[in-house]
């Protein structure tokens, strides 16, 4: 349908610039990250990270960490939220009210200029005439009814709490989930176990998911760990994200389940089909995987049997079986990898490595996947986390938005905010979804 290929392209704008280095096949190296580990295991003792608010369903950390110049500190929210979706939404609005309007507001404001901005320069006649007719609001108004029966009611229920309680219209939040949901990002990832890994993680398995979105845009200023609770009986799980984003782009499950994603602008004819919008944004799919699923054969189902969308690259962990499987993803096709069957096959820049499934920013993209296989490979066998934070993606040059490694046996995670080479800091996810503390009143 004209109308659904003409949104892809129009949300798809914030990603042209960064899928054009994977048009070089000229491999680029960045610098060691040689900054240490910050332990916040346990966040209650640490001196970065300090208890800010209570209200009934809900508690708000604010956490701060050392730029990587030492001369300059940066901060984000920890969230806990714990009771239906509803109640996690409204204890959210209520923790951060002003600064989810904030976020909403840029990012509505930014994505708004950006197409005004390059409407002359990519587009064709065509789809500036199509935009100018419809519009941005009804553009996305028309893709919230399409894809609306694929969502699970949770999510709405989520947002209609957050807008209760911070005063934000409803649609507006919608709106921002709606770009997202359709915008692909240029990413790493990868899932190692076994003898990829250091003979002392060699009976666990560890899955980095980097985020490389738009820089340019306010994402990285509003950064948020948000750790729910659900009362429901299904699984506790961290996203990694913005504060009032409740889609998953990053995250791992009290399941010790862990998602990475790819937007793919380079696919081949093989691995990937017609794409359509009419179907479930990934960011709630991969949601559901998080809060639903309890292995890998859960997630393959789910995803075989989803009203998929847009061509991705998805990987899924399961730290309890030491599986992981990348799926090249769209509306009409879906493969399932692992380290014997892992496509693109290239000898030089995408070569299979056992106990190893990776990928660089894209399905086509020689120069980064040859950067990333170059140091996998070097590494084989002598990889912990710490390795791969020091030795792999800083020198790949992936996650200049965030960057999370999953130790999903060991149930721990590293993450940072800040691009390719900062200090990360380690969590533990016990801890984290052991916080069961529930506050029967707001905070003096």
């Amino acid at each position: 349908m004209i109308t659904f290929s003409a949104l892809c392209i129009l949300v798809g704008l914030v990603c042209i610039a960064e899928s054009a280095h994977c048009s070089s096949t000229v491999p680029i190296h960045g610098s060691e990250n040689d900054y240490e580990v910050l332990d916040l295991t346990n966040v209650d003792d640490s001196d970065h990270v300090k208890l800010v608010s209570k209200v009934k369903n809900g508690k708000l950390y604010q956490v701060t960490i050392p730029n990587s110049n030492g001369t300059s500190v940066s901060s984000y929210y920890l969230t806990h939220l714990y009771g239906t979706p509803y109640e996690m939404g409204y204890a959210q609005g209520e923790l951060l009210g002003p600064q989810i309007n904030q976020f909403i507001d840029d990012t509505w404001e930014y994505f708004k200029s950006q197409i005004g901005g390059a409407l002359p320069k990519y587009f064709p006649p065509w789809l500036s005439n199509f935009i100018e007719t419809l519009g941005l609001d009804a553009a996305l108004d028309f893709t919230e009814l399409a894809v609306y029966d694929f969502i699970d009611s949770d999510i709405f229920e989520e947002i209609q709490g957050i807008s209760d309680a911070s005063g934000l219209e409803y649609h507006k939040i919608m709106k921002v989930h709606m770009i997202a949901g359709l915008t692909q990002g240029k990413c790493s990832m990868f899932g190692m176990w076994g003898q990829a890994l250091a003979p002392e993680y060699r009976n666990s398995l560890l899955q980095l998911r980097a985020l490389d979105w738009d820089m340019d845009g306010p994402f990285r200023d509003h950064s948020a760990l948000t750790v729910y609770h659900p009362t429901d009986g299904t699984n506790a799980f961290i996203n990694i994200g913005m504060v009032g984003f409740v889609g998953s782009l990053t995250g791992i499950s009290s399941a010790q389940m862990g998602i990475s994603e790819i937007g793919v602008s380079f696919p081949d004819k093989v691995s990937f089909g017609s794409e359509s919008r009419i179907g479930i944004p990934f960011i709630f799919l991969l949601r559901d995987i998080l809060k639903f699923d309890s292995t890998v054969d859960d997630s393959i189902n789910r995803l075989s049997n989803a009203k998929r969308t847009c061509d991705l690259i998805l990987g899924v962990g399961d730290g309890k079986s030491n599986e992981f499987r990348g799926f090249a993803y769209s509306s009409s096709e879906l493969h399932v990898f692992d380290d014997k069957n892992m496509l693109p096959l290239n000898d030089t820049w995408h070569p299979r490595i056992p106990s190893t499934v990776y990928w660089g920013m894209d399905w086509i993209c020689p120069a980064f996947n040859a950067v990333l296989s170059e140091q996998l490979l070097q590494y084989h066998g002598k990889i912990t986390p710490e390795i791969a934070i020091k030795y792999v993606t800083s020198i790949e040059m992936s996650g200049d938005n965030h960057i999370a490694f999953y130790d999903l046996t060991g149930m721990k995670f590293y993450v940072s905010f800040a691009a390719y080479a900062p200090p990360l800091m380690l969590f533990s996810l016990n801890n984290s979804f052991n916080t069961t503390e529930r506050s029967l009143q707001k905070s003096p």
